[in-house]
């Protein structure tokens, strides 16, 4: 016998919320996301989220539905049958993703589809890995003198090939964030040398904010040999700007004060 939540007659279709989990830190879920997972029957979670999370929903059916090293759990047609079959017999389904839902992670779509077959949407937004990850390791995405802007791009499209938008940001002053782009890092690093940026500051962080977190810190011209000697790897953020100076600017400021207490 399915569980219902108390508030399943106002949503006789069910209910599928958007939840997004933030960039890996479980502190960094919203209080409004928790709130979602404690009132939902069902949990249909990803890859990138921290597995924790998932005491907030402990009377939930918890269903992973996420990518690890190419192999689909579900394929994207499966979960969205799932999210509405589920929807339709449980009550409330909530779909947890990594970061915000509405960046780069098919969030919409999904409510999309849930809506064409009846079911009521929402959506929690969640704390973007695209500028929180940055911001872990001291790095602003903009600067005042140094970045009036910012870029953040998708490495791989649907199509596995480099988005023709990072080419563009190359022209430009603006940083630049990649999400999903460690594959073609070497594409990624020859576009930014035509156009002379050979010593433009990059950032490579790994599993950001997590335990477990990587940084490699280098220009356009190294960063491929730091990538190699640190073992960088997916799941990774490329941040191309000169705000990566401020980190190391940020650590000389804090080392220099402290030597002048001593």
């Amino acid at each position: 016998m399915k569980r219902q939540s108390k508030t399943y007659n106002n949503y006789p279709n069910g209910l599928l919320t958007v939840v997004g989990a933030g960039p890996g830190d479980v502190d960094l879920l919203t209080i409004k996301g928790a709130k979602a997972l404690q009132d939902a029957d069902v949990v249909l979670y990803d890859a990138l989220v921290d597995v924790k999370l998932l005491k907030y929903a402990d009377n939930a059916e918890h269903i992973f539905v996420g990518k690890r090293r190419g192999c689909y759990s579900y394929q994207q047609d499966q979960i969205n049958e799932l999210i509405v079959s589920r929807a339709k017999s449980h009550g409330k389904v909530v779909r947890l993703k990594g970061g915000d839902p509405f960046v780069f992670g098919r969030g919409a779509e999904e409510m999309e589809y849930a809506a064409k077959h009846g079911v009521d949407v929402a959506v929690v937004p969640g704390i973007s890995s695209s500028v929180s990850v940055p911001a872990s390791q001291n790095i602003p995405v903009t600067k005042r003198g140094s970045s009036e802007s910012f870029w953040v791009i998708t490495g791989t499209t649907k199509n596995h090939v480099l988005s023709t938008d990072v080419a563009l940001a190359a022209k430009s002053n603006a940083t630049v964030i990649i999400l999903m782009g460690m594959s073609k890092l070497p594409e990624i690093v020859s576009l930014f040398k035509s156009e002379e940026k050979s010593e433009l500051p990059i950032a490579i962080i790994q599993n950001g904010t997590r335990k477990n977190e990587k940084v490699g810190i280098g220009t356009i011209k190294n960063i491929e040999e730091i990538v190699a000697s640190k073992e960088l790897k997916n799941p990774a953020i490329i941040i191309i700007g000169e705000v990566v100076k401020h980190r190391a600017a940020l650590k000389e400021a804090v080392s220099t004060y402290i030597q002048e207490l001593s």
